[in-house]
């Protein structure tokens, strides 16, 4: 089970963003390349409590899901609605030099899997709260659904 805790699956998953290029094109969805660099690092910045991201309102069936959803073998599904706040057409970070961008996120996915971490996890906005095993899958897994959303 691939996760951002373990070295090599970190390694590999940093390898495959700096093989995206802003022309990447996409195979599913609506986010461009760029987008999708600002998108992750905005995603990881928002459980460091850094970047305000609202929880899902009303009924909201996701931490029934959340085990399932991370721990399944699977790969997630193209389509999920990602919150207003992470989407980079709405209140997302807007892409601006793709190579700073990219950078960026690879600095905030060493702050995440730092040790010692120098953050509290914040509830995550669709599931709540979950354990340091939990953040480092999510984290794997997410980047791993938009690098295959670009080819990579």
């Amino acid at each position: 089970m691939k996760t951002l805790a373990d070295v090599e699956c970190r390694r590999e998953i940093c390898a495959r963003v700096e093989n995206v290029g802003p022309q990447t094109p996409r195979r599913w969805g609506r986010m461009n390349a760029a987008q999708m660099v600002c998108h992750l690092c905005d995603a990881f910045l928002a459980v460091m409590g850094e970047k305000p991201v609202q929880p899902v309102r009303g009924l909201n069936l996701w931490p029934l899901m959340k085990m399932w959803v991370l721990y399944a073998p699977f790969k997630w599904p193209a389509g999920v609605p990602t919150r207003p706040e992470l989407d980079q057409t709405l209140g997302g970070t807007p892409p601006a030099e793709f190579a700073a961008d990219v950078r960026r996120l690879l600095a905030v996915i060493n702050a995440f899997t730092a040790d010692p971490r120098g953050f509290a996890f914040r509830p995550h906005p669709m599931f709540g709260e979950m354990s340091e095993k939990d953040w480092m899958r999510w984290g794997y897994l997410h980047m791993d659904h938009h690098l295959s959303q670009f080819g990579v």
